[in-house]
């Protein structure tokens, strides 16, 4: 595999088997034997150091930068931990068996199909010989009047987490309320009229008569009917926070020139 083809991998999202983000790919490490790809640095945002995954089985698509790994992300976020430097035997025997695989078959190549390792018993990367490619964060000599100067670079990514919980709640309360009705009701009076024609014959004795009388009454009775639909809307809010850590640089000085000057960032 070309050193352009693994540079390529530096910065790629990685994506576990369900198409879940894990993070970028800021280191990867090479099997001693077979100069195989074989775990990747990924920076997942879980905790404050990078989660070591398997490259056995991955694809990787340059289209759109990223890296599917054939790995589920639960396992990666119970990955054993791992501080950054060369992969010792005994941490790699834990990091197969926590992510079930063959160290047989660990190795990877750009078309994403396993190299076996030339001897079972081998440690893939450990030791003098072993070999990372890295983004920022090598260090090496290349000759003998020249070193490279490193330093780390924060690297900040989010991830959406449960903060609260919102519910409604629906109660019965009372409230008074008066109408006013309109109404009618029948009220008596009495009304004389004079007679002019005398010619019939008039008794002198008791005599009742009688009228009813009418009212209109008012009858309440009750109705339950909807109204209102009221439901949670979630609004995404654009939003900033202020996030602070301690980086590491190495500075270079220079010793036995005649001026005495010193070469810093």
């Amino acid at each position: 595999m070309s050193k352009s083809t693994l540079e390529s991998l530096i910065g790629a999202t990685a994506y576990d088997e369900r198409g879940d983000k894990i993070g970028k790919v800021k280191q990867i490490y090479l099997d001693n034997q077979s100069g195989a790809p074989t775990w990747a640095a990924v920076s997942t945002g879980f905790f404050s150091h990078d989660s070591l995954v398997p490259l056995a089985g991955a694809e990787h698509l340059p289209d759109d930068g990223s890296l599917r790994l054939h790995v589920d992300k639960e396992l990666v976020k119970t990955a054993p931990f791992h501080d950054g430097s060369r992969i010792s035997a005994q941490s790699e025997q834990e990091l197969f068996q926590h992510y079930h695989v063959d160290p047989r078959a660990a190795g990877w190549n750009a078309e994403g199909r396993p190299r076996i390792r030339p001897e079972d018993d081998a440690p893939m990367t450990h030791g003098n010989q072993s070999r990372t490619v890295t983004g920022q964060s090598d260090t090496a000599r290349y000759g003998d009047d020249s070193m490279v100067r490193s330093e780390e670079q924060l690297r900040v990514d989010t991830e959406s987490e449960e903060i609260g919980t919102a519910r409604l709640h629906k109660s019965v309360v009372t409230e008074e309320q008066t109408f006013k009705v309109p109404v009618t009701h029948e009220e008596v009076h009495v009304e004389r009229e004079p007679i002019t024609d005398r010619s019939g014959r008039a008794t002198i004795g008791e005599e009742d008569r009688e009228v009813t009388l009418h009212a209109d009454q008012v009858h309440v009775d009750k109705e339950t009917v909807p109204v209102e639909r009221v439901r949670l809307a979630v609004d995404e809010v654009d939003d900033e926070t202020t996030v602070s850590e301690t980086v590491r640089k190495e500075r270079v000085e220079a010793e036995g020139i005649d001026d005495r000057r010193r070469q810093e960032p």
